[in-house]
């Protein structure tokens, strides 16, 4: 009996520890084995964040996704630029299949792109700059670490997106620095997040050779940190300066070219940081984690509705902060109540995670969805769906006297007492008896006159 009690323990134990462990695996796919003394940092802040790293070659020709139909690593990291194609059986299509499994992304590449890492941020509806092109600024280049081709570009904190989830406190970042090939997108992209751009003196061009065309992006369109969040929660974030995530920019006092002020420490460790946390679901994820609707009164939900019944809605949203679940504060949720088009549309009031709304049926029967559909930027999208049916009055719920209808009804009434009276009359009605003189016939009139 005690060994079995032992058996069950260690079980329990190994779920344990495996539960504890899901969503920590990352795959680090590098082309330069010092990448780990380079951006050792950063690398760290991950492992003391409880994952583990898998680094290996972006050609290793072992390299595997995914064995058995299940996947190896929850989270990928591509730090190798310059890959033609990588090892193994991992591609473009097979990083977009991860994607499409559930799983999350970091990409950050160089001015010399490799086709394999073009592939992919193709794949997710980006594009890198050709091949030897940086961003360059002329006026926001750092002087201490600018090599004179004004390609290590000072961007201000506030020219990140306003999602705190995914930046931090951008008032308390320092300036961020960027020395890298620039993103585009397409606006057909409706998934994509700008998450950095460039500031409007900036442009992405070949620094080595003169400008005799129009730069491939200019101004705020420079965009030089991207994400893209797919519809099944999915997230990417794409950048095109690898040295973002670098010991020596995460250590760099910024000084700006030209400016009179002191020197003050980059932003660059904070925001990657925050990126990472947000790429790898850290943040900004939420789940639903109860549904109640009834009657207004009750307690349990009926088998169906009926049309104008007043009705009590409520769910329980959590979100997830430092790897726990606590409530949602969202004060911006919205119920609909839809058929085909949506009958009732009213924002829940939130108690401490539990949104709530009580509403009137409309006047109208068939099938109906409670239907909570909250998209917002930083947050993973939340779609929950219970179907009820409404039903009509049944015969004896209806009026049996309508207000609206009493001049009718009085008429009614009236013409019935109408007629009962004629009927009366007509029935029992009697002339008087009064006498009256009898008319001689023909016969006798005529015997007269000949008497006559």
């Amino acid at each position: 009996m005690s060994s079995l009690k032992s058996w069950l323990f260690l079980c329990l134990v190994i779920v344990c520890v495996h539960s504890s462990l899901a969503q920590k695996r990352i795959l680090l796919l590098h082309d330069n084995v010092a990448i780990e003394k380079t951006h050792s940092i950063f690398l760290k802040s991950l492992r003391d964040r409880g994952y583990t790293i898998t680094s290996k070659k972006a050609d290793d020709s072992s390299l595997a996704l995914s064995k058995f139909g299940e996947f190896l690593y929850d989270h990928v990291i591509v730090f190798a630029p310059s890959v033609e194609e990588f090892g193994g059986s991992i591609n473009p299509e097979e990083l977009g299949r991860f994607v499409d499994g559930g799983g999350n992304v970091l990409l950050a590449a160089d001015s010399n792109v490799g086709e394999a890492i073009r592939d992919f941020a193709t794949e997710v509806g980006f594009e890198f700059g050709t091949d030897g092109t940086a961003v360059i600024d002329h006026h926001n280049f750092d002087s201490r670490l600018d090599d004179g081709k004004h390609t290590t570009v000072v961007v201000p904190s506030s020219q990140l997106t306003s999602a705190e989830l995914i930046v931090g406190q951008k008032a308390k970042l320092g300036p961020v620095l960027f020395k890298g090939v620039a993103l585009t997108y397409s606006d057909e992209n409706k998934l994509r997040l700008s998450i950095l751009n460039a500031g409007t003196t900036s442009y992405a061009f070949n620094p080595d050779t003169p400008i005799t065309e129009y730069p491939q992006a200019i101004g705020k369109s420079t965009v030089l940190i991207g994400a893209l969040q797919a519809r099944n929660n999915a997230r990417v974030v794409l950048t095109g300066s690898l040295r973002l995530f670098s010991d020596e920019y995460f250590n760099a006092q910024v000084q700006r070219a030209g400016s009179s002020e002191k020197p003050v420490k980059s932003g660059n460790a904070e925001l990657a940081v925050a990126l990472s946390k947000w790429v790898f679901k850290e943040s900004g994820v939420l789940r639903v984690s109860s549904v109640k609707h009834h009657k207004v009164g009750e307690t349990k939900p009926p088998r169906e509705y009926t049309i104008t019944e007043e009705v009590s809605y409520e769910i329980g949203i959590e979100e997830l902060k430092d790897g726990k679940w606590v409530p949602f504060n969202g004060k911006d949720v919205q119920l609909e109540f839809v058929r085909i088009d949506p009958f009732v549309r009213t924002t829940l009031k939130n108690t401490n995670g539990k949104l709530r709304s009580t509403f009137k049926l409309p006047d109208v029967y068939g099938v109906f969805k409670f239907l909570v559909d909250y998209r917002r930027v930083g947050y993973t999208h939340l779609y929950d769906v219970q179907q009820v049916s409404v039903r009509p009055f049944e015969h004896t719920q209806y009026e049996r006297f309508v207000h609206s209808a009493y001049p009718y009804y009085v008429s009614s009434f009236s013409m019935m007492i109408g007629v009962i009276l004629f009927s009366l009359v007509f029935l029992y009605h009697k002339e008087s008896a009064t006498p009256k003189e009898p008319v001689p016939s023909t016969s006798s009139a005529a015997q007269t006159k000949k008497n006559k």
